[in-house]
């Protein structure tokens, strides 16, 4: 990721989470709880969530692992890791400072690869989103699980003219008034509405090496939650 995306995430940190509560009714953490679940079900003893942030993800699938599995969170914002630190599962989660298309991890290191809220970062083209992906198979052990939940693209054009219209007002200006961070919640707004459907995300997924790609949507199409296998 750009350096100006580390300023963006180092500056909105302390307010991140508080944010994306309160713009998505919290109904982002009823997802990653769902997330949580996947994994959990996928079993394995080790596993990866990359672009951790605040730790949110990380800290719902620790509650839910088994006493020997090993969580790692990395992420490329030493501000994220500090926020997530204050949590008191990140006592068992090992935090890793590192930038997500570089991962400083073997090949098929885990069993399990999550990333939520922040794949639509990693794809200024699709070329550069695809290298990413493919250093996340590279980590994951042959038939590993990579879980990806992000905001989506309703099919419905009323809906999806709704849904962006709501980003651009609350997500950018309710944003920026919160964290004082105007041109990071821009930022935000645009790669919401700018991020890929479903149906196009499961076919890079695949063209990267994936395989059995399954995606499940909510809110309308404005969220979803894909599953493959590595």
């Amino acid at each position: 990721m750009s350096n100006g995306l580390q300023r963006i995430f180092n500056k909105t940190a302390s307010t991140y989470e508080m944010i994306n509560h309160l713009l998505t009714l919290g109904l982002d953490m009823l997802w990653r709880k769902k997330v949580a679940e996947l994994v959990i079900a996928n079993g394995g003893s080790k596993w990866l969530d990359v672009c951790s942030g605040t730790g949110e993800l990380a800290a719902c699938m620790q509650r839910t692992a088994l006493p020997d599995t090993q969580v790692v969170a990395a992420d490329f914002s030493y501000a994220m890791l500090r926020e997530a630190q204050k949590k008191k599962e990140f006592q068992h989660i090992q935090q890793v400072l590192a930038e997500s298309g570089r991962l400083p991890f073997k090949n098929n290191s885990f069993d399990i690869v999550t990333i939520s809220y922040a794949t639509r970062n990693l794809c200024p083209t699709e070329k550069r989103l695809m290298s990413y992906l493919q250093e996340f198979h590279r980590v994951l052990k042959p038939g590993g699980v990579f879980v990806n939940l992000e905001t989506s693209q309703p099919r419905s054009p009323t809906i999806r003219r709704i849904y962006h219209l709501y980003v651009k007002l609350a997500v950018a200006k309710l944003g920026s008034l919160i964290s004082g961070s105007k041109s990071g919640y821009r930022y935000l707004a645009y790669s919401v509405q700018r991020f890929y459907d479903p149906f196009k995300f499961a076919a890079v997924l695949r063209a990267v090496g994936f395989r059995k790609v399954g995606f499940k949507s909510f809110l309308f199409g404005a969220f979803a939650i894909h599953q493959a296998i590595a």
